[in-house]
Parts: C-alpha cells; structure tokens; sequence
C-alpha cells in the first residue's frame, strides 16, 4: 500500500518534558506532557517503541498547518459495547453512535451501563447531530439517556430509525425526537461535516458504515461488518465505495475489530438456513423452538420460511422479539404470508409439529423467554420430550454459565437441544481477519485506528495493519477519552476528557457508583451484620440491647453461641467507655465496628459488613 508519511523534513529534537501538539492558525497548541504518559503511548503503538508524531518542516506546511479533526472515543475502545464517538473540526462536532453495554456478572443490581456523557453536554452548543450504523443495542441502547439531557438530531437508516422509535417510546421520548432517515450513497451536511452512509453487512439490515469528509480529510467509520458476497437481502457490502474514497485519499479507518483474532472470512448467513433445514427435517414430528437474538431480521425470515415450507405456523415469544416482528413487518424487512404467524397464546391449539416458536433467550437471560421455558415458569409454553430446541447464537463471554444453566434446565425438561458449535446454527455478524484486511487495502488510509473490541482484538486488528505495510508509527490503539488529533502533518494527542461508565439501576442513572457497588460485593460475599442499642442523651447509658441482627452471615439458630458471643463483646466496649465517650456517637459506632469485626474474623475468618445503630432517648 501506499502510505503518505508523516514528515518529509528533518527530525526533531525529543526531549524528555517537552510537549507536542498540531498547531492551526485559530487555535492554540494541543499539548500533552511527555513523561509517563508518553510511555504509555508508546505501549499503544503496535511496535512497542516510542514514535512521536512529528510535524512536517517544508516551507509550505510552516506557513500553511493542515486543517486537524479531532477524535474523542468515549466508549467501545477495550470493550465490546458501549460505543460512542465525537468527531470535531474547526469548531463543529457529530456524534457516531451511542450505544450501551450490559453489566458485568459482579455488578449486582445494575441494569445497563451507558457512557459518561460530561463531555457531551459540555459542548451540546457545537454538536450538530448523532449519526447511527446500525439498530444494535451496543449502538443504540443509550440514546433514550442522552435525548433525556438534551434534544439533538439523530440520523439513521429506516429500520435503525424504527427500532430507535420502539426505544424512544418506552421512554416517553418519541413525541419530542428529531429523527431522519438517512439512505447508503446519499449525501448529508453536518456544519463542516459531509458524511456519505456506506452499506453493509452485518446481522441486521440497513448498517451501514460512515464517510466523514471535513477540512482535515475523510475518515472512514464502519462500524460492525462483515463481507457477506451472498446475503439475505440487501446485496455485499460495497466495497466500490470504499476503493473510490481509497482512490482520493483517506485520511484515517476507523474499523471493527470483534473478530481481529479469527483469520479468514466469516461464513455467509445462508450457511444457517442450510443447516435450518436439515434440522427441520430431522425434527419433523416435533414442536420447534428456536432461540435467537431479537434482532437478527435475516435468521428470522429464514425461520419463516422453512416454517412456510414445512406447513408450520409461527409464534413469537419474549417482549423484544415481538416489538421487532412487528415493527419490521410494518416496514417491509419481514415478509409472511397470511395467518402464519399466530399469537403465542394460541399455540396449544395446534399439534406440536405444526408450530414453530421463536423466542429471545439465547444468552441465558434470568428473565428471559427461554430461561423461564427451562425453569418451566413460563405462562404459555411448557418444553417436554415433544420439543425440539435451537439456541441459534454463541455465547457472549460472560455468559457461558447463564447459557449452560438454560441448556441443563431443558434437557432435564426431556427437549432435544441444539446449541452452540453442534451444527452450522449462528454464524458472525463481523469480519475476520481477510474481510479487515480488504477494508484496509481498498480504503489505503494514512492512520489507522482499530475500534469496537477488547484490548487484544485492538492489538491483533493493529498487528493485521501492520502486515500489511503500513508503517506502525501511523497505527494507535486508543482509549477511552483520548482526544487524537489527526491531519495529513501528523498524529498527535491532546489532552485527555471525562469519559467512563455510569450504572443504570431501575430509574436511577449514576447514582450507583463504586462506593455502592463495593458495598454491594461486600454483602454478596460475606453478609450484614447489624447492631442495634438504645443509649440515654443525657447519661450515655445503654439502655437496651445491644441486639444482633444478620443477613447472609450465618444462620442464627445454628449459631447462636457466636452471636452471644458478638453480643459480649459489644456489651464489655460500651462499659468501658466514659460518659464523654458515649456522647461521641461516631467514636461509639467506629469502636463496635471494629471489636465485632475482630470478633468475628478470629472465630469464622469472614469479615462481613457491619452495621451500628444506636438509638437516643
């Protein structure tokens, strides 16, 4: 490939303490201070050492700096989810993407988490609008929280516009939103910003892929994708595009890295239907469930149409995949002939081996379809040997356990159970290693910037770049709140902004941060123990109590002997504090922590969380 580098001058000087920024005659240095920050950088680079950006000393740039874009990655670096990223040039700002992740397994209580939107409402007055790929929830999901703070136009596709409305509505939002459709290859202005939406493949329809032209240059964004020559519907990615802007000139790629570490191509989605078909075959005398994601249109209309085939109806299951059914047939993207799809309070009214049921679930969701299926808690299905059961998707990390649970509970159940890597039932909605490396050569970008993956698929994206001849010193790998500053001169960084996670929990939004969570992982792993006394104003003496109460500790019947014991101990402290103590009800409390936590560490070696009351009268 043919790379434009960074200087064509002389080298300059590093020194240790020294700062480096893109200069623009209307705006002052970025700086960041060399030192252990630039150690950190240069992990970052993907040759390990340190290459600072440096800029060009030709007459011509002296005089003349090239126009910089900035790039603030407030979520989706390092993680799969949560993506979100601010463009900036010459005063204006577009968002791309805003989406959320699901909690980790020892956020206990946590629904959601979305971005830190501090540096977004600190400069809502510049941003002209948020720009969508696609409908998944790690792109979407955290809109509704945003639009909550303040009303800025959101741009996407027809069916991302329709799942975003769903969303909206749930939150009262729909009303008030500005939305517009936008269409692959039609042009759009944003202040300085024109953006040229990209079709592409993925595992819903209508994603597509960003062309960000402004004074610095065009960036590519193209969110998820794969390379699909033989799609559902839709038709490949197009890759005519993307060559034509490589052609030109493209300043830097932004591009998926979720499956960096797979080499080769990702398997078409019609490779499921095949497999589909052979297992509706096989269960042919057997009631059909098919677990899957909510989303995924293409897998749906599969099942639709083998149903067809097979003289079977079609029910939904699972709040998410109902609001999506519906809304895509409204939209045209699901296509059913008449009175197959039935309501699933219907489905008992027909042999088993006429229905298919096709339910969300396939993660292992607590409360979802499938989960109460394998609970047998669900209101309208109850699983038996007559089932035939299919969870069309792999395991997120993270949730093997959940998924394995589900699976165990319907196998108890008596169902035939279909799962994971067992037969061709889920295929990528992202590109490997051959599709990432076509990207990089059609595009011929100057920078590149791997995002939408953990840190390694970050670094093998980077390595894949760097094998193919682009020269490492123009590959970095980002974080969260980095502020990067590209032109054709160089690559610098600026100084870093607020970004991070905020926890949803019910309706509170970042009221739940990591004092709580700690307490919470503090009660999940060694329980509460509460102590209550009744202590006199006016003399300090105890009146009553002190009373033991435990939660998750142990149980009391059982250990009555080490509670009297506790009981003592609080007892022996209070009597041998002074009257002037006691009126200390902060010293009083901070010492009967501390003698029943010795206490009961020396007899059980667990320190659970404890809880002094102490009540005036």
């Amino acid at each position: 490939m043919n790379h434009t580098t960074e200087n064509n001058g002389k080298k300059q000087p590093s020194t240790q303490g020294k700062t480096r920024g893109v200069r623009t005659k209307k705006e002052a240095p970025v700086k960041k201070t060399v030192g252990k920050q630039e150690a950190a950088v240069s992990q970052k680079r993907v040759g390990g050492t340190t290459r600072r950006p440096r800029r060009r000393q030709t007459e011509q740039t002296a005089s003349v700096p090239a126009v910089p874009v900035k790039l603030y990655p407030l979520g989706g670096l390092g993680e799969v989810g949560k993506n979100i990223t601010l463009y900036e040039c010459q005063g204006d700002m577009i968002l791309v993407d805003c989406g959320l992740v699901f909690p980790d397994s020892d956020m206990y209580g946590i629904d959601l988490v979305i971005p830190d939107f501090t540096f977004v409402l600190q400069n809502k007055d510049r941003i002209k609008g948020v720009i969508i790929t696609h409908g998944h929830e790690d792109h979407i999901g955290s809109l509704p929280y945003l639009l909550r703070e303040f009303n800025l136009p959101v741009y996407a596709t027809r069916l991302t516009l329709g799942l975003i409305k769903n969303k909206l509505e749930e939150h009262g939002l729909a009303s008030s939103a500005n939305l517009h459709e936008i269409v692959p290859k039609r042009k759009f202005k944003l202040g300085c910003f024109t953006i040229e939406p990209i079709h592409v493949n993925h595992s819903i329809p209508d994603a597509v892929g960003f062309a960000i032209e402004c004074p610095a240059g065009v960036v590519i964004h193209t969110g998820d994708f794969k390379v699909d020559y033989t799609p559902i519907s839709g038709g490949p990615t197009d890759l005519t595009t993307i060559a034509e802007y490589g052609k030109k000139g493209v300043l830097a790629l932004l591009s998926d890295s979720t499956n960096a570490e797979r080499p080769g191509f990702t398997v078409t989605e019609h490779k499921v239907g095949e497999s589909f078909a052979t297992l509706f075959r096989r269960a042919e005398k057997k009631r059909i469930i098919i677990a899957t994601f909510a989303s995924n249109l293409y897998r749906i209309q599969q099942i639709i149409d083998l149903a067809v085939r097979s003289g079977r109806k079609v029910a939904v299951s699972g709040r998410s995949m109902v609001n999506n059914t519906e809304m895509a047939l409204e939209l045209g993207y699901l296509h059913a002939p008449e009175n197959v799809l039935i309501d699933i309070e219907s489905i008992n009214k027909y042999p088993p081996e006429q229905i298919v049921l096709i339910t969300t679930g396939s993660q292992g969701e607590p409360l979802s379809a499938l989960s109460r299926m394998a609970a047998a808690s669900h209101r309208n299905v109850r699983v038996g040997p007559g089932d035939f059961i299919i969870i069309s998707a792999n395991p997120i990390p993270g949730n093997e356990k959940m998924v394995t649970k589900v699976i165990n509970g319907l196998l108890r159940l008596g169902a035939e159970v279909i799962y994971e890597s067992m037969y061709d039932v889920h295929v990528s909605g992202h590109a490997c290693q051959e599709e990432q490396k076509l990207l990089l050569t059609l595009s011929n970008p100057q920078y590149f910037l791997p995002v939408h993956g953990e840190f390694k698929h970050l670094k093998k994206h980077a390595m894949t770049a760097a094998s193919l001849g682009m020269p490492e010193k123009n590959i970095y790998i980002g974080e969260n709140g980095d502020c990067i500053v590209l032109s054709r001169d160089g690559l610098s960084l600026g100084e870093p902004v607020t970004a991070g996670a905020v926890m949803v929990d019910g309706l509170g939004v970042g009221d739940v941060g990591n004092i709580v969570m700690r307490d919470r992982r503090h009660l999940s792993e060694d329980g509460l123990v509460i102590v209550v006394a009744t202590v006199d104003e006016a003399s300090g003496q105890v009146l009553a109590g002190p009373d033991i109460v435990t939660r998750g500790f142990v149980y009391v019947r059982e250990s009555e002997e080490l509670i009297d014991g506790a009981r003592e101990q609080v007892c022996h402290t209070l009597a041998g504090m002074s009257a002037q103590d006691m009126r200390d009800f902060g010293n009083v409390k901070t010492r009967i922590r501390e003698t029943v936590s010795s206490y009961l560490y020396r007899r059980t070696k667990r320190s659970p969380m404890i809880l002094p009351i102490l009540m005036e009268v």
